[in-house]
């Protein structure tokens, strides 16, 4: 880990990229850029309120296919959508979604940056492995384009930071992917919450957990697709790999690559940001103090690849717990496995009163000092909130893309989601504590006193 004598993370991997390959500079309210020889970009229709919006795709595996299944099913029903391109490194891939989108060769690239030189695109879905969030990210809001940006929001916190801040730079529109950031009950508790129902909030508990005896992530294998393929099994390795460390194709890496660091942060970025991302909704948002990840591979280092028949290789750990404390001064635990699939409750606790996540309700349950008091206040015991049906997460992007509001997961929420999210991460490759400084938005490996009182 790199860091610098004040104990500053420097950006960890983002110090190993080539910058001008990314971001050439990061200023306050925007960043500068410079995007791998980009030319300028395609000017951004202005949409009327029953123009059609035109959607391109980067990156079209089983996630970013199902994002197009959704778009075309819109296309087909309410109308107001249409695919104009799709685009993906892997040649079967892309034709698989050309295919699915209706749409000829010229719809379709392997380069993104070809992509956003066409003068019909209004929004970008983006899908890719974790570590091209970013730069597409940041390109297409550069273009003109407004973004679906699948979660996690990037692999790194210093990436999420750049990316939020081109999201203001361009004033572009910021959907991310987690699309529980729509589910009725965070918003239900948001107002509860607002509502003094549970008094302080103190600390919450989730988790997202698996059992998967042959290890998670251990995807298919299409045997004969790689960077010699031809036709369909062509794989364009040098520009899969991106900024990550150059390697020999790897058919593991490529299929299955949230199981290794330079592309994802395994179970933290790939399943705890779903978790995580409507208890910031809930309680109200706002930036992590610390972070601490904890857990290992306690089972996957044993088991043997059912596809290579060899030990399986994975960096990321197969069981994770993330702790974090806040700014706003409440605390947060994630305990999550991929060998059991026995989590937690949702819980968000209050100092007067708890409040859990059901099916179709919240559920408020006062604290045992409290239960005479809210007893006489609400003429109950507990109380149960039933919650109110909202607009789809997809379906509330593209209302905000005509309409310019905030959609549910903005890139300010996505930020700071990110920001717990990727420090926990830092914290297990480290093994140490990490720390934010929200004044000056940079992750520390030290402590200060307006931190915690006792620091000297």
């Amino acid at each position: 880990m790199n860091q610098n004598s004040k104990g500053e993370i420097a950006m960890t991997e983002m110090n190993n990229m080539k910058r001008r390959d990314f971001v050439k500079s990061a200023v306050a309210g925007g960043v500068a850029l410079n995007l791998m020889g980009m030319r300028g970009p395609a000017s951004a229709r202005q949409l009327g309120a029953n123009d059609r919006i035109n959607t391109a795709h980067v990156g079209v595996g089983g996630q970013g296919t199902g994002l197009l299944r959704q778009v075309v099913k819109r296309a087909e029903g309410e109308g107001g959508v249409k695919v104009v391109a799709v685009c993906d490194l892997y040649t079967r891939r892309m034709n698989r979604a050309k295919e699915l989108a209706g749409l000829d060769d010229s719809g379709t690239y392997h380069d993104y940056r070809e992509l956003l030189q066409r003068d019909d695109i209004d929004v970008v879905f983006i899908a890719t492995p974790d570590h091209w969030h970013a730069p597409i990210a940041i390109a297409a809001m550069k273009s003109g384009r407004d973004i679906y940006l699948e979660k996690p929001m990037t692999r790194t916190v210093e990436e999420a930071k750049a990316v939020y801040e081109a999201s203001i730079k361009y004033n572009r529109i910021h959907q991310g992917g987690a699309s529980g950031a729509s589910s009725p009950w965070c918003w239900e508790a948001r107002s509860a919450i607002a509502d003094g129902l549970i008094g302080k909030v103190i600390w919450a508990q989730t988790s997202y957990s698996r059992n998967n005896p042959n290890g998670e992530w251990n995807w298919s294998i299409d045997k004969d697709a790689g960077p010699t393929g031809s036709g369909d099994d062509f794989v364009d390795w040098k520009m899969w790999l991106g900024s990550a460390k150059k390697r020999d194709w790897s058919p593991d890496r490529f299929f299955r690559f949230r199981k290794f660091w330079d592309y994802s942060g395994g179970i933290a970025t790939d399943l705890m940001y779903h978790r995580l991302t409507p208890l910031h909704i809930a309680w109200g948002e706002g930036f992590p103090k610390r972070a601490v990840g904890t857990g290992g591979n306690w089972f996957c280092s044993n088991i043997i690849d059912p596809t290579t028949q060899k030990p399986d290789v994975r960096e990321v750990p197969d069981t994770f717990i993330l702790s974090a404390d806040y700014w706003a001064g409440h605390s947060v635990n994630i305990p999550s496995s991929m060998a059991n699939d026995t989590g937690v409750p949702t819980i968000i606790r209050g100092n007067k009163a708890d409040l859990y996540e059901e099916r179709r309700s919240i559920r408020i349950v006062p604290q045992s000092p409290f239960r005479e008091e809210f007893k006489k206040k609400y003429g109950k015991e507990e109380m149960i909130i039933e919650t109110q049906q909202r607009e789809d997460h997809m379906g509330n992007f593209f209302a905000c893309v005509r309409s310019r509001e905030q959609p549910t997961l903005n890139a300010l929420t996505a930020y700071q989601v990110m920001c717990t999210i990727g420090m926990s991460v830092e914290s297990y490759k480290s093994a140490r504590h990490l720390f934010f400084d929200e004044k000056k938005q940079k992750v520390t490996t030290k402590p200060f006193k307006e931190m915690f009182g006792w620091v000297s």
